[in-house]
């Protein structure tokens, strides 16, 4: 059995914890609750397949992450998770026709290679509105059938529920490393000293702060995300598509008329967590633009999430250099949701000392540090 100590409990940290205890590693998983963590606060679509991204790397892993949620989401239902976040709705991506041009030719083109992404269908405004009521008349849309909403926070603690059935200690507190001839052999916290076999880092916007008494800088910054929370008079929209519209706005619908609109890509902001007009004005704009049926939905609030992000855009993974016991995964940004559970799995396996299932060379973590490169 090896013990292993997972730093933050987002939605990474959360499954790597669950796999390395599935597994039957001793696991002890830290969190310091940090205001506008990224996976509280968000809820997503995981729908990769019509990125127009074109990063293979991002794609792999995305694309990888849609196809583990159904057996992740089987498992957590084996252990009576029924509440998991997660469900596949499928998707109207709502755009003019250049546009859903290019896109279907992209999902058309990936479709063989990923069979989850179910039918492919091009709707035009009068069909799109049959699936997605508030739409309006100006546009028409791609289909997905096999696209997901995910709630952020339930998938997590179904993750973390989860991990505690196979014997994972949650912890609460600000961990520090615990560093021995310059190696990282354990952590601190609330004035305990905890040690184990490997050490994971998935902090997340605020994982720099850990390595710097290594002397090490991570590369890792937040992107600051406002999300708006609507509700309608509409009882069914828990069956309903997802949405995503131009300028990169999605509205998710969930049960009971409740709607998550966003979101935000603010770069420069820190960790300033206050709600904007600025903000709010830019989601609703856009989104009352595509889906002017929104406009008669109550308002119900806001929220403020940090995602954690690099200027390359694409994530990492792997043991941290110089370290002989330390691990890390992270800057998915806006992916999180979508990739997440699925890099914490590799992260779980590398930890346990076994051999990922990707090609962690494509996620070099030696290029999120300054100085290593």
């Amino acid at each position: 059995m090896k013990s292993i100590i997972i730093i933050g409990s987002g939605i990474v940290g959360a499954a790597t914890a669950y796999n390395a205890a599935k597994a039957g590693s001793q696991v002890t998983l830290i969190d310091r609750a940090d205001q506008g963590q990224a996976t509280g606060a968000a809820a997503g679509i995981v729908c990769p397949w019509i990125s127009q991204r074109r990063n293979q790397a991002w794609y792999k892993l995305a694309s990888s992450g849609a196809a583990y949620y159904p057996v992740l989401i089987k498992e957590l239902e084996a252990l009576g998770e029924r509440q998991s976040g997660y469900k596949q709705v499928g998707i109207v991506s709502i755009h003019e026709e250049s546009k859903l041009d290019k896109m279907e030719q992209k999902a058309r083109e990936r479709q063989a290679g990923s069979p989850e992404m179910g039918d492919i269908e091009r709707l035009t405004a009068q069909q799109t509105k049959q699936r997605f009521p508030y739409a309006g008349d100006r546009y028409g849309s791609l289909y997905v059938s096999g696209a997901a909403r995910v709630d952020g926070a339930s998938v997590r603690d179904a993750l973390i529920r989860s991990a505690e059935r196979f014997g994972a200690t949650v912890l609460s507190g600000d961990a520090q490393l615990l560093i021995e001839g310059g190696q990282a052999i354990g952590v601190q916290v609330g004035g305990e000293q905890l040690f184990a076999q490997a050490i994971v880092s998935a902090g997340g916007a605020w994982a720099a702060d850990l390595f710097k008494p290594l002397g090490l800088e991570l590369k890792v910054v937040p992107q600051k995300a406002q999300i708006l929370h609507l509700q309608s008079s509409d009882a069914g929209t828990g069956d309903w598509p997802v949405a995503m519209v131009p300028f990169g706005q999605y509205i998710v619908p969930f049960e009971d008329g409740r709607i998550v609109a966003g979101a935000t890509h603010e770069n420069d902001a820190g960790f300033d967590d206050k709600l904007t007009a600025g903000g709010i004005f830019h989601i609703l704009e856009k989104t009352l633009d595509v889906a002017p049926g929104l406009a008669a939905a109550e308002f119900k609030g806001a929220a403020t999430g940090f995602r954690p992000a690099t200027l390359s855009a694409l994530p990492f993974i792997g043991q941290v250099p110089g370290q002989a016991q330390l691990f890390a995964a992270n800057a998915l940004g806006s992916s999180g949701l979508t990739a997440g559970p699925y890099l914490g799995m590799q992260l779980a396996k590398l930890a346990m000392g076994e051999e990922a299932d990707i090609d962690i060379s494509l996620y070099k973590i030696e290029e999120a540090f300054n100085g290593l490169t």
